[in-house]
């Protein structure tokens, strides 16, 4: 079993060197995720423009989606804040919710989200 996974391993790593479309594609996948998490929006405009330099069919056409709101976008990309606890807690107060089929009053309801 051991061998049969590290001979699949092995036929990975050639696949880029195989494909290199598909090495150039993984390549922009990874910096528009550095993006995302290093929340870098001033570099939108130079990943959009090597991503339309290599002239990918799926990834042009994010590209050119993204170019059509790209205020927007960069905004986006840009606060280091971030209201995801927020949503967090939201999110599990309406799960209460509905766990309780909508027929708990306020106080039941109080009650329930104190306790966990």
């Amino acid at each position: 079993m051991e061998t049969c996974v590290a001979a699949h391993r092995d036929c990975l790593k050639d696949v880029p060197a195989r494909c290199p479309e598909l090495d150039t594609a993984a390549r922009h996948v990874r910096a528009f995720g550095e993006m995302l998490t290093g929340r870098l929006g001033a570099m939108l405009p130079a990943r959009i423009d090597a991503v339309d330099a290599s002239r990918l069919p799926g990834l042009t056409g994010f590209a050119h989606h993204l170019l059509r709101d790209r205020e927007a976008v960069t905004a986006g990309l840009t606060p280091d804040w971030s209201s995801g606890s927020i949503e967090g807690a939201v999110n599990r107060i309406r799960k209460i919710k509905r766990q309780l089929y909508g027929g708990a009053r306020l106080h039941l309801l109080r009650k329930t989200i104190l306790l966990q």
